[in-house]
């Protein structure tokens, strides 16, 4: 995944992901240890600085749903989850892991592909 601070910090497990129509998928971001309990959020857009936060932790492990997607942050792992769910051709796009900090967020892409081969 690409890191727009230009740092390690925070990584994706893996910079595309693909579910089926009406399924779901997952996307795991990782992020060194020391960031535990910042907001972790996941946003939309092509670019980063225009994107959308979809949802947001709020610096704990308690999983955070909105509409269609959820976020949960396992600070044990350095890992959070985004899930999102009933899938629809139009959630195809560029989305961005995100942590947030004083000054320029952390952030890191990936991409969102739907499966037309499998629908549920």
């Amino acid at each position: 995944g690409f890191v727009f601070s230009g740092s390690s910090a925070l990584v994706a497990v893996s910079d595309a992901v693909s579910g089926p129509a009406r399924g779901s998928l997952t996307v795991q971001c990782r992020y060194e240890p020391g960031w535990e309990t910042y907001s972790k959020w996941w946003c939309r857009g092509a670019e980063w600085k225009d994107c959308h936060i979809l949802v947001q932790t709020n610096g704990s492990e308690q999983e955070v749903k909105s509409d269609r997607t959820s976020i949960q942050d396992d600070q044990k792992s350095f890992t959070f989850t985004v899930t999102m769910e009933e899938l629809r051709w139009n959630d195809a796009d560029t989305y961005w892991c995100g942590i947030e900090r004083t000054g320029a967020d952390l952030g890191v892409e990936v991409q969102v592909t739907i499966d037309p081969g499998k629908s549920m």
